[in-house]
């Protein structure tokens, strides 16, 4: 056990322990079946005597633990104070006069600063060139791209709409027919040779297309085979990409961008604002690495499992605004919640690090928030993102995680001095 953590054992026993057994009892009664009696009816002594007293223990164990956790923090409170993670709770031992709790607790563990300040970290010049701002108004045009009936040959780029079924030593396989299936030429949709054999096609035009399948491809029945696709044309479609004219602009619905020029300027103000942004992050990262470096914690197994129940759940939360559950996303990718917290560890670790530096930074920097600081932050982000400061402080959780977050933002400043 390292010295960062404390066993505390808790007993719950006599009278109170045989109040938790009657209770126990009266959940039980409910649901257990015993011949001459209706339900919940049979007296106390039947009931042990068939199924014995021991059957009353597990539900009488759950109703002691809020008691015994309850009774932990309460002849505890100089310790409970630097708990850094939940208490881990076990049942040491239990009979029928008593239960006994054992709880690991995991204390803040002793944090050696070295070098924070004056890191020789510089925050990178953000800047956006002339090729930016042309790529993201070109992929603005692709966006409003339509694809039209082209009366022609397939070209690299075309879209071939196609019926094609494919065939291996002369039979049809499985999966491998298609109608009316939009093909874009030069995506890499179809298996490599497949569309280049297109290029030069027109509408009503067949032709048996010959490729190879990859030796790695999923099916394995046809790793390495060769096959045929009987391909008929029945339509080709071109991209058309719209110029930068009044009817653009019109689609386009930004306010005040009616020209090529504005909507340059508009794009270059959005760059900048973003890569300003990143560079700020990166900048604070770099700070925080340089520091951790000269910093020496031992983190507690604990924290780091705290912190990746917190970010497992945080993941859950983006993936849902994708309309995908955590249980689909571990059948898509063939793993689970113990391979998804190995990939996070790294960076949990890393997280827990950096939060127990900066708060012993704050602690030798004396940094302390007071509530007028606190409320007038909470009055500031309220206004920002158009809350109530009572529904604001609802979810930001308290006065006090206000006051905290503060308090971290402040002991970042000191690593940039």
């Amino acid at each position: 056990m390292s010295k960062k953590e404390k066993e505390i054992t808790i007993k719950v026993e006599g009278k109170e322990w045989e109040e938790l057994l009657d209770k126990a009892f009266n959940k039980r009664i409910k649901t257990v079946k015993i011949d001459g009696f209706r339900p919940g009816k049979a007296p106390k002594d039947v009931f042990l005597k068939k199924y014995g007293k021991e059957s009353l223990y597990m539900d009488a164990a759950d109703f002691a633990a809020d008691k015994a956790y309850m009774k932990m923090l309460e002849e505890n409170k100089d310790i409970v104070q630097n708990l850094v993670a939940r208490p881990d709770m076990v049942v040491e031992s239990i009979d029928d006069k008593g239960i006994s709790f054992k709880f690991t607790l995991t204390l803040r563990p002793d944090v050696k600063l070295g070098k924070y300040k004056d890191l020789g970290i510089k925050k990178e010049k953000a800047k956006v060139t002339k090729e930016e701002i042309e790529e993201s108004v070109n992929n603005m045009r692709q966006r409003y791209a339509e694809d039209v009936i082209k009366d022609g040959k397939i070209t690299d780029g075309d879209i071939a709409v196609i019926n094609f079924e494919g065939f291996v030593d002369g039979k049809a396989f499985e999966g491998g027919k298609g109608e009316n299936y939009s093909l874009k030429i030069g995506s890499g949709t179809f298996i490599p040779g497949f569309e280049d054999q297109l290029i030069g096609l027109s509408k009503g035009d067949e032709k048996d297309v010959i490729v190879t399948f990859p030796k790695d491809y999923h099916a394995a029945d046809l790793k390495g085979k060769e096959a045929t696709f009987k391909v008929k044309v029945l339509e080709v479609k071109e991209v058309s990409i719209p110029e930068l004219d009044d009817d653009f602009f019109a689609d386009l619905g930004m306010e005040g961008i009616t020209t090529e020029e504005q909507l340059k300027a508009q794009i270059s103000e959005n760059l900048m604002a973003r890569k300003e942004m990143e560079s700020e992050n990166k900048y604070f990262d770099d700070l925080l690495e340089a520091a951790a470096k000269n910093t020496k914690v031992d983190v507690p197994e604990a924290m780091i499992n705290d912190e990746l129940d917190r970010m497992i759940k945080e993941y859950e939360q983006n993936l849902k605004m994708q309309g995908i559950t955590l249980e689909q996303f571990y059948q898509f990718t063939n793993s689970d919640e113990e391979a998804l917290k190995g990939q996070m560890r790294e960076e949990a670790l890393k997280r827990v690090t950096y939060r127990l530096m900066l708060e012993e930074i704050a602690k030798e920097e004396k940094i302390e928030i007071t509530d007028e600081e606190a409320k007038e932050e909470v009055k500031k982000l309220s206004e920002k993102y158009q809350m109530k400061e009572e529904e604001f402080l609802m979810n930001f959780g308290g006065l006090d995680l206000v006051k905290y977050d503060l308090k971290m933002r402040k002991a970042m400043d000191v690593l940039k001095g």
